[in-house]
């Protein structure tokens, strides 16, 4: 019956709903549902402005059970009845709640606001899990839903930051390694946020897979010229690229072992990462990419970048944040030149099985300095 009710004679059902007995307010209030959600002989718009008040009437007279269908039924429409549909955003039972904030995109960014920073961490979970966040509802969870929410925040990729949110979210997370790395590793992610994190005190920063500095017989020692002072920075020890290997693989499996990961791991200066993700791009052995990663000549390493589909962005930042070798423009302007002029399948065969290759095993320090261009 209530499903071909006009809409013009609700207002007269708002005095008959204070007497009804509450099965009877739950018959009309599911009528009602049906009429918003199925009926398209009225405007949807005129719909939901006369059974508003009659809606909230209804509300305080059913049981939660009601209350929940009616929030799913709700959480579906593009145009809903404000009035309930707030109350029932703001309901203290997150059953009633949660499927409004979840899915309704009827709720305003500051009706998101004013729920996150009054309601509990189920409400404020759902809103993280919400296809899009606006930067203001964001700072809203971290200001008041804490560390339970960071994670779903960052995980989420419709979340919006705001430089106030970055700081709020950097202050909050204090020492938690796992939240700064999921931060920084986020695509978007601006790059002056990235440089904060990784100019932050020890504790603070990305944790870096390379074990503690400690005197290890299997670390390789920088080798030093009294004339030129060291030429070959140190590399991480074998069990350093053991314990990057999983995650690397793992990133790599799942199409996260990208431009964004790599370039993040050498801005960091994690070598062993950095390495690792090379090897396994590229298809070379950990040794060759040790091999050109201390090489004076930027010519191989440069090949490495290319045969491991990186962009010339990532290959630049991996060039200028190697440790023990500087890159002057001279350098950076030949190495784009070469990096542009080869071809994929020259840098793969090269690095794999080529010169670079060979100058690899070579045990005689002076082999490092060895053309790598030859088989270009």
């Amino acid at each position: 019956m209530m499903a071909n009710l006009p809409a013009d004679s609700l207002v007269e059902l708002e005095d008959a709903v204070a007497t009804c007995p509450p099965e009877r307010c739950t018959r009309i209030l599911e009528g009602i549902t049906h009429l918003l959600t199925t009926n398209r002989d009225y405007p949807q718009q005129m719909l939901v402005g006369v059974v508003d008040g009659v809606l909230l009437r209804l509300t305080e007279r059913v049981a939660v059970n009601a209350l929940m269908r009616l929030s799913r039924a709700l959480a579906e429409l593009n145009v809903a009845p404000q009035g309930t549909l707030l109350r029932l955003a703001l309901h203290e039972d997150p059953d009633v709640a949660c499927s409004l904030l979840l899915e309704s995109q009827a709720l305003s960014a500051p009706d998101l606001v004013a729920i996150a920073s009054s309601r509990g961490e189920r409400q404020q979970r759902a809103i993280c899990d919400r296809d899009s966040i606006p930067p203001d509802v964001t700072e809203a969870l971290i200001r008041h839903g804490g560390r339970p929410v960071y994670p779903a925040l960052l995980k989420n990729p419709g979340t919006k930051f705001s430089d106030a949110a970055y700081a709020a979210l950097i202050a909050g997370a204090g020492q938690d390694d796992e939240i700064i790395k999921a931060l920084a590793l986020r695509p978007d992610t601006p790059d002056l946020i990235v440089r904060k994190l990784l100019s932050a005190p020890a504790g603070k920063t990305l944790p870096d897979k390379t074990p503690p500095a400690e005197p290890d017989a299997s670390a390789v020692p920088p080798t030093h010229d009294a004339a030129s002072g060291p030429t070959t920075p140190a590399l991480p020890c074998p069990a350093a690229y053991a314990n990057a290997r999983p995650e690397i693989v793992a990133l790599a499996r799942v199409g996260k072992l990208n431009d964004s990961t790599v370039n993040r791991f050498a801005i960091r200066g994690e070598t062993a990462n950095l390495v690792t993700a090379l090897s396994v791009l590229s298809g070379a052995p950990i040794e060759i990419i040790e091999h050109v990663m201390t090489d004076e000549n930027c010519e191989g390493l440069v090949m490495a970048c290319r045969a491991s589909r990186l962009n010339w962005a990532t290959t630049l930042a991996i060039l200028s944040n190697r440790s023990g070798v500087g890159l002057s423009f001279a350098q950076r302007e030949r190495a784009q030149l070469i990096f542009e002029t080869l071809l994929l399948s020259t840098s793969q065969w090269t690095v794999r099985w080529g010169e670079i290759a060979a100058g690899a095993g070579s045990s005689d320090p002076g082999h490092r300095s060895a053309k790598a261009g030859v088989s270009r």
